[in-house]
């Protein structure tokens, strides 16, 4: 099992089973709510995501079609995402957001080409 949570910790939850395909998605929709140049997510089946505390406490927010975003309304950390046509019993969690030690076997990127291309400082 493993254990996350929130930036606040109001919303904490747990996989039951190991998580699976890891991917760092480059889409806009993922940089603009990370705030960062790709976000890293794994996932388990739906029925392996259990929520700790705090379950009351997540907004949703549909960003895309059937895609559903979920958040903390305090602290406002990205908690989970589903919706996907092709993985409907599926649930996206952000990697960074679990707090038991993970080390995922093989990471995909996907949407590279709405990627960021930033500049290094010393160019």
């Amino acid at each position: 099992m493993y254990n996350g949570s929130c930036l606040c910790g109001a919303v904490s939850f747990r996989l039951q089973s190991e998580p699976k395909a890891v991917t760092n998605c480059h889409c806009r929709m993922c940089q603009k709510q990370h705030g960062a140049a790709f976000a890293t997510y794994t996932s388990v089946p739906r029925a392996d995501l259990e929520y700790l505390s705090g379950q009351e406490l997540l907004t949703a927010y549909n960003s895309s079609g059937s895609i559903v975003r979920k958040f903390c309304s305090i602290c406002g950390s990205n908690i989970e995402w589903s919706g996907s046509n092709e993985f409907t019993d599926w649930v996206s969690i952000p990697l960074a957001s679990l707090d038991t030690p993970f080390v995922p076997k093989n990471i995909k990127d996907v949407h590279l080409e709405s990627g960021a291309h930033y500049p290094h400082a010393n160019q």
